[in-house]
């Protein structure tokens, strides 16, 4: 798979070892792929895409490497930071109500928050690859912002304030937030690479990348996700910061800037815009529907865990044991549509917040395990950043760990109102992979020099340039 002689040796160079990482940048495109869910799928127990399957090819490819090059595979702190929810998953599985149900929990567990990332982080053996995944999600992100706004402006979309004008990209009315969270890792990961160009990248990168940020904040807008914009805000403002005042402050203007001609001219939607934003520090006072029942099912994830403190009622466990302990006024459904789509009920199965999804169903053993791992994978890929706080001028990699902190800082804000769920969780576990392959990936894969250089892929949104001069 290393050696391709039939090219010419120039050309040897710049694709030696692009294998590893084809598994993952074809995970993220298959996202693309139109799919529509019905209630059936979303009950299920076991509901699998194509992106599930790429993801399955992307570990067994891993696995086939590491027999094949007999290398050790993990530092020991890699393996206790990214095995500790693998031995939390399993503690909560044996100790369920019921095992056999959590079973396919354990499964999806281990595959989203262990294996896949482990997997990234094994086959990513240079910037370079790092870039071709981010590369990857930014042109995926462009590619569900731009179908998000005929959406909005067509009216085609999932119904929002009695019209068809939520932006939903090929996910579906029954998985809102699916475009939302790919449109919002294309910002973070294009604001990162227009702070931090690689070295040696062409002029107009830089302004690029910031255009297609700013660009990318439209769709983002047209979903109406209040988490997403919270989120979004909180990461680009990580990113901003950890690269500096002076490089940020430029950067700012033209973000807000844009943002504010480009939503500006949405028409009617702008005061919709509006008053979503604006609702965002009304929900103590005067909350909406969806906001009471997140509260009710916040509130019942809270009582599961007084009821199992140490492990938990198991994974699975919480839509079966919420009626039990959610108060009266909780809606057993949501209600969802979208233009060309008839009428349906979402359940709420899920308290809509990962860190009261693991208490509930794992106790305060997985929780520990859980936002242990994800906060270790933060504080080192911070450390590891700041460690040269020269970087943005002495030409380091600033633009990989920009943007592999800023998609964990997003995840960790997203995860209190959200869950895992849905086609685009896949993405979460490559993010995941992307941020504990800066955090713990070694020094020579991490600040060495990449190994070849190679062209940008094409694509009209940005160009990613994995390559470089050779200058770590």
């Amino acid at each position: 798979m290393t050696t391709l002689p039939i090219l010419p040796a120039s050309l040897r160079a710049r694709c030696a070892g692009l294998w590893r990482v084809l598994p993952a940048v074809a995970t993220v495109l298959l996202l693309c792929a139109p799919g529509r869910r019905d209630e059936a799928d979303i009950t299920a127990a076991v509901h699998i895409t194509t992106a599930d399957v790429a993801s399955a090819v992307l570990v067994v490819i891993c696995a086939v490497a590491l027999l094949r090059d007999r290398e050790r595979p993990l530092t020991r702190t890699a393996v206790v930071v990214l095995g500790a929810p693998a031995v939390a998953f399993a503690l909560a599985t044996v100790a369920s109500r019921d095992p056999e149900t959590s079973l396919p929990g354990f499964v999806r567990y281990v595959q989203i928050f262990v294996l896949v990332p482990a997997a990234v982080l094994l086959l990513l053996r240079s910037r370079r690859d790092f870039r071709w995944v981010a590369a990857a999600l930014i042109a995926v992100a462009v590619f569900q912002g731009a179908v998000g706004v005929h959406q909005y402006v067509t009216e085609t979309g999932a119904s929002y304030a009695g019209r068809y004008i939520r932006a939903v990209g090929t996910f579906g009315a029954l998985d809102v937030m699916g475009m939302a969270t790919l449109v919002a890792h294309g910002v973070v990961l294009a604001l990162a690479l227009g702070l931090a160009p690689p070295a040696g990248s062409p002029r107009w990168v830089r302004p690029v990348a910031l255009g297609t940020s700013a660009l990318l904040l439209v769709p983002l807008a047209f979903s109406f996700s209040r988490g997403a914009w919270i989120a979004t805000a909180l990461a680009c403002t990580a990113v901003l910061f950890l690269a500096g005042l002076r490089t940020a402050l430029g950067s700012v203007a033209v973000l807000v800037a844009a943002a504010v001609v480009l939503v500006g001219g949405a028409g009617s939607g702008s005061a919709l815009i509006g008053e979503r934003l604006t609702s965002i520090t009304e929900v103590a006072e005067t909350p909406d529907r969806s906001v009471t029942d997140r509260y009710a099912m916040w509130s019942a994830a809270v009582s599961m865990w007084r009821d199992a403190p140490v492990t938990g009622v198991g994974l699975k466990g919480y839509p079966a044991h919420r009626d039990a302990h959610a108060s009266i006024g909780l809606s057993s459904s949501s209600d969802t549509a979208s233009a060309g789509a008839k009428f349906q009920r979402e359940p709420l199965l899920t308290p809509h917040n990962m860190y009261l999804l693991v208490l509930s169903e794992q106790g305060l053993v997985g929780l520990t395990a859980v936002v242990g791992s994800w906060t270790a994978v933060l504080v080192l890929g911070v450390r590891r950043l700041r460690r040269g706080r020269g970087a943005l001028r002495t030409g380091k990699p600033a633009d990989c760990g920009l943007a592999a902190v800023g998609l964990l800082v997003y995840q960790l804000a997203d995860f209190l109102y959200a869950d895992i769920g849905g086609p685009e969780t896949v993405i979460t576990a490559l993010m995941y992979g992307l941020a504990a392959w800066w955090a713990l990936g070694s020094e020579a894969r991490v600040e060495g020099p990449p190994v070849g250089s190679v062209p940008a892929p094409a694509s009209a949104a940005v160009a990613v340039v994995p390559g470089g001069t050779g200058r770590p």
